[in-house]
């Protein structure tokens, strides 16, 4: 019997007894790497800052700020599989005061480019959208219009980390 596939179980059967029997096969990494050859070169806080604010100004120029953008070993990959979003109110000084974070699992420091911007475009979507409903996905749609496709193809990478415990390199 195969173990379910926590990532991949609210997508259609037919869909997962294909991941199922790429693992069967050992083939899952390959053909992930076979569509996702270019790694990202973004290594540490400054660079996903950067790379972040970039997106942010590009399509949400309206947004508030950010104060914080890291990568982060204390994400729970389970719960929070495309990063974290944080949203602090406090009053300060008799002044609401809000500050905005987005914090991207250390694991996706060594992935392929589209799975970074993906993430990074999910996080970026709840500074307008708090939940995950319509006009959220079609904001993510909008600033990565194969959006749904690379979301897949990141669960799929989970699933292959989750049964072969391997590290995703390019070869």
């Amino acid at each position: 019997m195969t173990p379910p596939l926590s990532y991949l179980s609210h997508y259609p059967q037919h869909l997962q007894t294909k991941i199922q029997q790429l693992l069967y096969e050992d083939k899952l990494g390959g053909w992930l790497r076979s569509r996702y050859s270019s790694m990202h070169k973004v290594s540490n806080d400054n660079d996903l800052r950067e790379y972040v604010i970039s997106l942010k100004n590009h399509y949400m120029k309206k947004t508030q700020p950010l104060s914080k953008v890291v990568y982060d070993s204390k994400i729970h990959i389970v719960n929070h599989a495309l990063g974290l979003h944080t949203y602090v109110s406090r009053v300060q000084g008799g002044k609401l005061k809000s500050k905005n974070e987005v914090r991207v699992s250390t694991l996706f420091k060594n992935t392929p480019e589209k799975f970074l911007n993906m993430i990074v475009v999910h996080e970026l979507a709840h500074l307008k959208e708090k939940q995950h409903n319509k006009a959220f996905y079609k904001l993510c749609e909008h600033m990565m219009p194969e959006y749904h496709q690379v979301e897949f193809d990141v669960r799929v990478y989970l699933t292959e980390l989750e049964h072969s415990g391997q590290v995703f390199t390019s070869k």
